[in-house]
């Protein structure tokens, strides 16, 4: 993509996610993630009521009065969006794809956060982290992350297939944020574990990966669907699938009402099964359709429930 249209699809984005951002942040944005951590704000002198377990030691016998540390929950937050660009996302059944929808879902988070005046920083990955940019600060920043993934194209020799290693992007995400993070992982979670029917969607080796960095970090997930993944229409004949990422081509016969609804069950079981892996290590999540801006809504929603629960 040639700069002039790259930076004008950069505008584009930016105008058209405006009123998005406003209701992120309606939506409490600020407040779902309280608690999130706490930094140094002074040492003062003990005064009766105060948690002898915050007692500086090294000052009091500097002094020869009691002193205590006195801790503020941290104003700022470090958002990391995780962007999962691969084979799979390039799929749409309508005027978006899933990696068009990626996109705009980013720059709704990285404008909300640069609103707020919070740190945003951006890995995309596939089957390996691609990109890495560290959290930064402005405006400005927040628009090179959104060209970033707008212009993304993999690193491929002619032909080779671009699939999605999940659990290699959270390992890379916990080794590079050292300080706690709220971390959005954007992806369709269509990886290898789940290729075959009635498999879990995310493997051993995921639910690992993605419950350490659930430990050391706030991470919420998009998931990120079609929805011609979950429900073909009936018509005459056969189709002809082809799997993005592995190029595994298997065939539908349309005009069979039990083919259709055996595959339309699978597909609502992977959805709900996946949500209940994310739930089970700590890891909030909201929907994401190709075909509409409902996920701002799922979105907002799951801001408010953050908030409640405080």
């Amino acid at each position: 993509m040639n700069t002039p249209e790259l930076m004008r699809k950069v505008r584009a984005l930016e105008i058209r996610t405006r009123r998005s951002v406003s209701e992120v942040f309606a939506g409490e944005y600020s407040s779902a993630f309280r608690g999130r951590g706490m930094e140094f704000s002074e040492v003062r002198e003990y005064q009766p009521g105060d948690d002898i377990r915050a007692i500086d030691w090294n000052v009091t016998a500097r002094t020869g009065s009691a002193h205590i540390k006195r801790y503020v929950e941290e104003r700022e937050l470090t958002v990391v969006l995780a962007a999962d660009l691969s084979g799979s996302g390039r799929f749409g059944s309508a005027l978006r794809t899933k990696n068009d929808t990626a996109a705009e879902l980013c720059a709704v988070l990285a404008f909300a956060a640069t609103r707020r005046n919070d740190k945003v920083g951006l890995v995309i990955f596939t089957d390996r982290v691609e990109a890495t940019i560290p959290p930064r600060k402005g405006l400005r920043h927040a628009l090179r992350l959104i060209r970033e993934v707008l212009n993304f194209e993999p690193r491929r020799a002619r032909g080779e297939r671009v699939g999605t290693d999940i659990a290699a992007a959270a390992r890379e995400l916990n080794q590079a944020q050292k300080r706690r993070a709220v971390i959005f992982l954007v992806s369709d979670f269509l990886s290898h574990s789940a290729r075959s029917p009635g498999a879990d969607p995310l493997d051993d080796e995921q639910v690992t990966a993605l419950r350490i960095l659930a430990r050391r970090h706030d991470v919420i997930a998009a998931r990120i669907s079609d929805p011609r993944e979950r429900s073909i229409p009936g018509a005459a004949g056969l189709l002809e699938l082809e799997d993005a990422e592995t190029g595994r081509r298997f065939v539908i016969d349309l005009s069979s009402r039990s083919a259709r609804s055996r595959f339309e069950r699978l597909m609502e079981r992977r959805g709900g099964r996946l949500g209940e892996q994310l739930r089970r290590v700590g890891i909030d999540s909201f929907p994401a359709s190709t075909h509409d801006e409902s996920y701002i809504h799922a979105l907002v929603e799951l801001f408010r429930r953050r908030e409640r629960r405080r």
